[in-house]
């Protein structure tokens, strides 16, 4: 038995109007600085004005939210007393609001504690609403939450079914201001959501649809997205496919790329959709190489990508992948990624890191093939120097 969690989706031009009509009596928003500099703070405001709401703000999430962050907003929370919580910004946003919404209904949790077999028990004071800005993370369609903790450099994936939130407005104006390179990282992050959901071992047939149509979005729109901000039916298309994605992999899993990229970012910092995205060609080629039966060609079929065997369609993908990221102006190498700031010597300081991180990332299970250490660290050294796998 399994199960599809969704939240209420309400998506389009005009979406937001949707705030008019919540009732309810007070509403905290948890965003971040910059949308307070882009006015999109007031906005959401004004539209919950409209509604009869009193409003309160936390306005202090960063990227790659630290678990100080989410007790620092938990307290506010608890302070303002919310009947709605109101997320508003792009992943880092939605996993800090998650995680503060489980704080302020159960004060004293530990957010490394959050997890999907023990009850949290939300909804007695507030529900959720998020309201995502960036195309790319799919989490206002997921329960997952991913957390940094600063002083260990390394991230906590936690997360409860609970945690879907129950209503997601996905507007394409608000993503129209993303500058190009975020477009791209985000764009890309939801390619991965969409290639690992369908590919990962939990996936379905439920989520197997939403993930190939997100997936055959993102090779449409982004690269129109990226050229010119402007072109709002890219921008709408390139939101919907972001949330379709959440949907699919939500359901499903991530797996091999989100468990390198997720290490990559903890230690070097990397924005994440650009690290999973790295790390996908790579680990596509990586799994087809193993014994067990793959799906890859069925993503390439569903493209129109030359798949007349599982080997040829999972060598299509990458390649497609590539040239994808190519045209958007991403990296294809770790050693672009990380630029002239990080030298050779430097990285190979940090492998250790690295595979430790890969490893104890839960993700990496949900892989058709699960790399060894050795194997770890061999898949970090090729996508460094860009070698295809060979392994």
């Amino acid at each position: 038995m399994w199960y599809f969690r969704s939240p209420e989706i309400v998506f389009g031009e005009d979406a937001l109007s949707h705030l008019d009509v919540i009732e309810g009596n007070r509403a905290f928003i948890v965003t971040d600085p910059m949308m307070m500099q882009l006015g999109f703070v007031d906005l959401i405001t004004e539209h919950l004005h409209d509604a009869g709401m009193e409003t309160g703000v936390f306005a202090e999430v960063e990227p790659e939210p630290s678990v100080q962050t989410i007790s620092a907003g938990a307290e506010k929370m608890l302070a303002f007393e919310p009947d709605w919580i109101i997320e508003l910004g792009g992943g880092s946003a939605m996993d800090a609001a998650k995680a503060m919404w489980a704080l302020y209904e159960n004060p004293g949790l530990d957010p490394a504690d959050i997890n999907p077999f023990e009850p949290l028990g939300l909804r007695r004071k507030a529900r959720l609403i998020v309201i995502p800005t960036t195309s790319g993370t799919g989490s206002e369609a997921t329960w997952a939450t991913v957390l940094t903790d600063t002083e260990a450099q390394r991230k906590l994936g936690t997360g409860s079914p609970e945690m879907v939130a129950d209503i997601a407005i996905v507007d394409p104006i608000l993503p129209a201001k993303m500058p190009p390179r975020l477009t791209a990282d985000t764009g890309l992050d939801a390619l991965t959501h969409a290639v690992e959901g369908y590919t990962c071992a939990l996936r379905n047939d439920f989520s197997d649809a939403v993930c190939l149509k997100a997936a055959q979005l993102v090779f449409d729109y982004l690269p129109r997205a990226v050229k010119d901000g402007s072109d709002m039916e890219a921008r709408e298309k390139m939101h919907n496919a972001a949330t379709l994605a959440g949907l699919g992999f939500g359901n499903a899993m991530a797996a091999l790329a989100h468990s390198l990229g997720h290490s990559l970012g903890a230690v070097f910092h990397v924005p994440h959709g650009r690290a999973v995205a790295l790390f996908l060609p790579y680990t596509i080629e990586f799994i087809q190489r193993g014994d067990t039966e793959t799906r890859f060609h069925e993503i390439s079929r569903f493209l129109g990508l030359p798949a007349a065997t599982p080997a040829e369609g999972a060598a299509s993908l990458a390649t497609a992948i590539r040239d994808l990221s190519r045209e958007v102006g991403q990296p294809l190498t770790l050693k672009d990624t990380l630029g002239d700031s990080i030298s050779r010597t430097e990285f190979e300081a940090a492998l250790d890191k690295l595979v430790e991180n890969a490893e104890a990332d839960s993700v990496i299970a949900m892989s058709d093939r699960i790399p060894t250490g050795d194997e770890v660290r061999k898949l970090f050294e090729y996508a460094y120097d860009g070698k295809t796998i060979d392994f």
